[in-house]
């Protein structure tokens, strides 16, 4: 190769290396994400690997810093720079161009070491999806501290709840219409995540994916025996906010490595919703703490939980409580919310997560 393939070569591979090195730290610090920030270091690790059979010495002796005349160039603007995800998304940008530049200057002299590098070049592409959905989907649960389930099939009822949880400070609500035709959830869900969506809280749709897209939720809650996140994934048309249900830790593993928004842990307490289930107790919670942390993934704590035990679910260390039939078979759904999210800040304000 001559200098000049040398010098091309040293300025992408460090730009690469440098690209991944900003993922890398944004999904380990920012998003909390160990799985993320692990897939991040091993494409740095395949491409410093990939190109360790290149004379080092030649790309060193290649670099010419003063003499480059690209340094000190500046744009008038580098927009979408203004936070730690946009620097993250410049550099997931950045990763494949200085990756296909050093595909197409090894080509000619090695076109297996140029075929390695575009193999990484798709997984960066991957990588950058994952990324972006994962943040996005991330931040808009993160304010998430009372999370209500409505199970109803009738639209009067669902309306009329949803209204009454959205005055009670509800922040997620969750329509579960179950043995209803399709045609029908879909009306409902509508105008469900249009209320929602008129008060700015989040609407999920329990175990149909499909409804849930068509109808504009913000995200949906799969069982253990539903559609699988990454086909589930596939039917979505904006980033959808995806909850896994769990109740052992074996399950929570395995939901987890499929890189949920949030799993929910339960039935804590024995619950009229889910009467066939039996509660795993708070020993649960404290066995999925441990878990789940470091994965990014947001936690639910669901089942049989009301004003009363709730102070014992918090103590354990939950961070979202769902409730169902304490609100929604309430006298007063609205007060009964209020009482559960005042229960909620006033822990939270005396021991801050």
């Amino acid at each position: 190769m001559e200098h000049a393939d040398y010098r091309i070569i040293d300025a992408n591979f460090n730009r690469a290396r440098e690209a991944l090195r900003v993922v890398e730290d944004y999904c380990r610090f920012a998003l909390d994400s160990n799985p993320l920030s692990s897939r991040a270091k091993e494409l740095r690790h395949q491409l410093c690997s990939a190109l360790s059979c290149l004379d080092g010495i030649s790309l060193l002796v290649g670099r010419d810093t003063q003499g480059d005349v690209g340094i000190g160039r500046q744009v008038k603007t580098t927009p979408g720079r203004t936070d730690l995800k946009g620097a993250s998304t410049a550099a997931c940008k950045r990763l494949p161009e200085a990756l296909r530049v050093l595909a197409e200057t090894l080509r000619p002299a090695s076109p297996d070491l140029a075929d390695k590098i575009e193999k990484i070049r798709y997984a960066g592409y991957t990588l950058e999806k994952d990324v972006a959905l994962f943040a996005d989907t991330h931040a808009r649960f993160a304010g998430v501290r009372l999370y209500v389930v409505i199970s109803s099939n009738l639209p009067a009822d669902v309306f009329a709840l949803t209204n009454k949880c959205i005055q009670g400070g509800a922040d997620c609500i969750q329509l579960r219409a179950k043995d209803i035709d399709a045609d029908k959830y879909f009306a409902i869900a509508a105008e469900f995540v249009k209320i929602c969506k008129d008060a700015r809280i989040l609407s999920v749709i329990n175990d149909r994916v499909d409804i849930a897209a068509a109808s504009g939720a913000d995200g949906v809650h799969l069982g253990q025996n539903d559609l699988p996140l990454e086909q589930a994934r596939k039917l979505q048309r904006i980033p959808l906010i995806f909850g896994k249900s769990t109740h052992n830790p074996a399950e929570l593993t395995s939901a987890i490595a499929e890189l949920p928004t949030y799993v929910s842990l339960g039935p804590i307490f024995a619950t009229p919703t889910k009467p066939k289930l039996t509660p795993v107790t708070l020993d649960y919670v404290k066995q999925a703490l441990p878990i789940i942390s470091g994965t990014g993934v947001w936690h639910v704590t669901i089942g049989g939980i009301t004003e009363q035990n709730i102070d014992s679910v918090l103590r354990a260390g939950a961070k979202t409580i769902a409730v169902s039939s304490a609100v929604t078979a309430s006298p007063d759904p609205a007060a009964a919310c209020k009482k559960l999210k005042e229960k909620i800040g006033v822990f939270f304000n005396s021991y801050p997560p």
